[in-house]
């Protein structure tokens, strides 16, 4: 049977794309090598899908073409989303930073793609490898199957225990498309010898902000047994390069408070100080890296002032990171260059469109994945509808 698109992939951007043109009237085939369909969305948010963020707009993004999302993310919003979120009775919640979350269970957004999928009469075949991709008089064909139009909608390489995969790229060399570099993003940081005694303390967390490839975030930090990591951590990691030193802010206002204590507890050491403001284990090795070899009270002015310059600019240099075993989301791939930003399709192939994650456009964290996914998704979704109208 012939098709007017094939969709390879369902995950979030794949089935969102599916359902956009199956319910405008194209036959839609969508191939995934799993044995369910969403299994990212299924793990997400603790399970509970943190499906997008009110706060969705281009430059909380990152892409060799900053302003390539906009379009999409303008055409298909985190309120559109919303809206069909509440047209399938999915409650939901927000938590900090503008997170949206199923009050229930992710299964209940996948449960609500595939109804828009089979609302579209979409034909969804999982457990089934494309295989080689052909392309000859105007078709796509794949799987014993053949189509006009073909979307990659596979993602990056990121959570391999999920099945995830690099053929988004192979597909892409093989129709001539560039790439940018992949690499992990929103990932943990990993710490050498020289910052071991950080590593002792694996579970402790507390707010920071966080420093790196000229970015900050706000948000906690946690320490592990191989290094950093808690969301102000991933956020930088998307931004930082080999080499690159990553700060943490533990305690603002440090130096005035500092002096505070200082003067209520002149007999204490720099540790008991600490641990009025930072848990008692991360206070503990700080003191020690710090060494201030006095009580509070003897402390001079240029003493606090040294101590607060660590507290507030504790700087590591990671030896690297988790990689894709523990990155969240690619960063970098299909290059959007050689793409439509209205469409996502391939300007110079006819027909091949790139969404989702295999697109060199990545998201913060909270939600911010998602939404590109759905508005990548619509926007790709769209356009084969308007190629078969036109057709």
């Amino acid at each position: 049977m012939n098709y007017d698109a094939i969709i390879l992939g369902a995950g979030g951007a794949g089935l969102m794309a599916a359902a956009t043109a199956g319910q405008a009237g194209a036959r839609v085939l969508v191939i995934d090598h799993a044995d369910r369909p969403g299994k990212k969305i299924l793990i997400s948010g603790g399970g509970r899908c943190n499906f997008t963020n009110t706060g969705t707009e281009a430059d909380r993004f990152l892409s060799d073409n900053p302003h390539f999302a906009k379009s999409a993310l303008s055409r298909y919003t985190q309120w559109d989303f919303l809206v069909l979120i509440e047209r399938h009775r999915i409650a939901w919640h927000e938590k900090t930073l503008g997170q949206l979350f199923c009050d229930g269970s992710a299964r209940q957004v996948v449960a609500m793609l595939m109804a828009e999928c089979a609302a579209g009469g979409v034909e969804v075949r999982l457990s089934t490898t494309p295989g080689p991709i052909e392309q000859g008089d105007g078709l796509f064909r794949v799987a014993g199957a053949a189509a006009p139009n073909l979307v990659i909608a596979t993602g990056g390489p990121s959570i391999p225990k999920m099945g995830a995969t690099g053929l988004a790229y192979d597909i892409a060399a093989q129709f001539g498309l560039p790439l940018v570099t992949p690499r992990p993003a929103l990932v943990p940081m990993t710490l050498g010898e020289g910052d071991a005694a950080f590593r002792d303390i694996a579970g402790v967390s507390c707010p920071a902000v966080a420093r790196a490839g000229g970015v900050a975030f706000e948000e906690a930090a946690l320490f592990t047994h191989r290094g950093l990591s808690g969301p102000s951590i991933l956020q930088v990691s998307s931004y930082w390069s080999p080499g690159q030193p990553v700060s943490l802010n533990l305690l603002p206002g440090a130096a005035g408070l500092l002096r505070d204590a200082r003067r209520r507890m002149p007999r204490a050491q720099l540790k008991s100080a600490l641990a009025e403001h930072l848990p008692r284990r991360l206070a503990d090795a700080l003191a020690a890296r710090i060494a201030l070899a006095t009580e509070m009270g003897n402390a001079s002015d240029a003493d606090l002032d040294r101590v607060a310059g660590v507290l507030t600019d504790l700087t590591f240099h990671p030896t690297g990171t988790e990689g894709y075993a523990k990155a969240e989301v690619t960063a970098g791939g299909i290059d959007t260059a050689a793409l439509s930003s209205r469409t996502m399709e391939a300007r110079s192939v006819p027909g091949l469109y790139a969404i989702g994650e295999a697109v060199d456009v990545t998201g913060w964290l909270g939600g911010y994945n998602f939404q590109w996914a759905w508005s990548s998704g619509v926007a790709a979704g769209q356009a084969i509808a308007a190629r078969r109208a036109g057709a």
